[in-house]
């Protein structure tokens, strides 16, 4: 149903060829420099403050840093168990299609190690608690209670949108601290042959679907992606709570109010927004339905 140049055979051949641990990224000299920012401005929108300091912007910034490798941790724990369960279900089938699914299952479970690694070297460095959004293994399972195409629709997006913010946001900004920037490269890497991959899955559970379940799986992703909104917002709120503690000082409520608008509508771009408008994510949304692409730009424009 979906028109793409894509096969699980070149995918897993390109997949064999990236080949890094997670030791070799982070931790011993490999160390982060909280003298610079982490994200680009882009992703983390924290310039535009005005009642923050310089010095409470790069905080936020680096704070921003934590969140967003932790949420893509965070989304990892369910698209784990559901590529799982699509490598389970080709096991009869293309071997091929099955140690590429099992190499993409490895490589999800290799990224949220190294985002948990990366968290304990932030904690230690950072010197401050930083609260985050969870448990992820029960927001997990209320993702997985969805249908299985709504669920792979939901990945497919996530897995677009990462490419977009390496390619767009990252690749080409040399103030980032490098050790940071080596952890986005090394995920993008990996994250490529996956975009690829849930295009295939996609393609495959919305052929066998048919139009009732092509529907559904909309119907699905549209209900997944308001839950996300919500858990942004509490993880802008709980972020505003870290930088109080990490600048020594408590904002007013017409300063958290600043924070809390700008923050939540960069959250928006960065997780939400940048995924709904990526062409490639579009095209495959507009081949299965036409009116579910309109849809996408529609969510799109009301979150930004």
């Amino acid at each position: 149903m979906l028109t793409h140049n894509f096969s699980y055979e070149s995918t897993l051949a390109d997949a064999l060829k990236v080949n890094w641990r997670v030791e070799d990224l982070i931790g011993g000299d490999k160390q982060l420099d909280f003298s610079r920012p982490f994200l680009p401005e882009a992703l983390a929108g924290v310039k535009g403050i005005a009642c923050l300091s310089d010095r409470e912007k790069l905080l936020l910034n680096q704070i921003r840093g934590n969140s967003y490798l932790y949420l893509f941790a965070f989304v990892e724990e369910f698209i784990l168990p559901f590529v799982l369960d699509q490598t389970r279900a080709a096991v009869h089938g293309d071997t091929i299609e099955v140690l590429a699914l099992s190499t993409f299952a490895e490589e999800e479970a290799k990224h949220i190690h190294l985002f948990h690694r990366f968290a304990e070297e932030f904690r230690r460095g950072f010197g401050t608690e930083c609260g985050v959004i969870g448990p992820a293994a029960d927001v997990a399972k209320v993702v997985l209670s969805h249908s299985q195409l709504g669920v792979a629709i939901l990945t497919l997006h996530l897995k677009w949108m990462t490419q977009a913010h390496y390619l767009e946001s990252v690749k080409d900004q040399d103030d980032l601290d490098p050790q940071f920037k080596s952890l986005l490269r090394h995920h993008w890497m990996e994250e490529s042959q996956h975009a690829k991959l849930d295009t295939m899955l996609v393609d495959k559970l919305a052929t066998a679907a048919g139009e009732a379940g092509i529907k559904k799986g909309f119907d699905d992703f549209g209900a997944l992606g308001g839950a996300i909104d919500g858990l942004l917002a509490t993880q802008v709120q709980l972020d505003i709570e870290s930088l109080q503690r990490a600048g020594g000082r408590t904002f007013s409520d017409a300063e958290k109010a600043e924070i809390t608008a700008a923050q939540q509508k960069s959250y928006r771009y960065t997780f939400l927004v940048s995924g709904l408008v990526h062409p490639n994510f579009l095209r495959s949304v507009g081949e299965l339905s036409p009116p579910a692409a309109d849809g996408m730009q529609a969510m799109a424009r009301a979150l930004s």
